[in-house]
């Protein structure tokens, strides 16, 4: 399964590349007040994707922590468990079931 796993791995890699290298036109992208950036398109495209995992990563922050304040007050809250009780002494028959030569 792990063979399977690593052969779909390095596919998606290899299409991948062979995108990237396909799609190295030059692309401008046109901002505000008549500032343009030019760069190969795969380059664009990276960028994009990098800031859209940014953003979605800083979006999920304040819910990150809420959920690791709760967790701390939760088991912060909660009282501590006793201590285990000694174990008990197994019954005879077990402790007996060697010879007393082994």
């Amino acid at each position: 399964m792990r063979l399977i796993v690593w052969a779909l791995r390095g596919l998606l890699f290899f299409a991948l590349f062979a995108f990237a290298l396909n799609n190295s036109q030059e692309a401008g992208v046109r901002w505000f007040f008549g500032h343009e950036w030019h760069a190969p398109m795969i380059i664009i495209v990276l960028v994009a994707f990098a800031m859209g995992c940014a953003f979605g990563v800083l979006a999920m922050v304040p819910a990150w922590w809420r959920q690791r304040r709760q967790a701390q007050r939760k088991h912060a809250a909660t009282p501590a468990a006793p201590a285990p009780a000694a174990a008990a002494p197994a019954p005879d028959h077990l402790n007996n079931s060697l010879p007393d030569g082994l």
